[in-house]
């Protein structure tokens, strides 16, 4: 069967909902049933209907990568092996190479989000303060608690 490299409607839909469940446009390409990364590209570039559709989709993605964070910190499956020492002994010991990759996901995954969705996902910068803490106020408050000068007080 050879690769679709014709635009539909439902193939769009296809392609973006696994863009949507975290699928990269690569891992989509390499699926027979899906057209190359170039016909895909193409059609970003020629089709604004699925230019905007593509947009959404990866938007989506950084929310259900949230949820794989929680599915990889909450998951401790291969943190511990068993270890044979010397003379025979086994022991369970800390598998630190498998904490380490799931501590590479779980970040890779928060520097994409911040990324797609800056917003949302993104560190908050305070640029106003020079990083002393301060209270945000609502203007109603802020502006009883700071009056406007008077004309009189100027003229003293």
């Amino acid at each position: 069967m050879a690769r679709p490299s014709d635009y539909t409607q439902e193939l769009a839909d296809k392609i973006c909902a696994k863009l949507a469940e975290g699928e990269s446009m690569r891992m989509i390409s390499t699926l027979e049933e899906f057209p190359s990364c170039e016909t895909m590209f193409r059609w970003i570039r020629e089709k604004p209907e699925f230019r905007e559709q593509y947009a959404r989709a990866k938007q989506e993605s950084a929310d259900f990568m949230a949820d794989e964070i929680l599915d990889i910190a909450d998951d401790g499956t291969n943190d511990w092996e068993e270890r044979e020492m010397a003379g025979g002994r086994t022991i369970i010991a800390l598998n630190s190479e498998a904490v380490q990759r799931s501590k590479l996901r779980v970040d890779t995954r928060k520097w994409l989000m911040a990324k797609m969705k800056p917003k949302k996902y993104g560190e908050a910068l305070d640029v106003t303060s020079g990083g002393e803490k301060i209270a945000v106020l609502p203007a109603e408050l802020y502006a009883k608690r700071n009056p406007s000068p008077s004309p009189e007080s100027d003229s003293k």
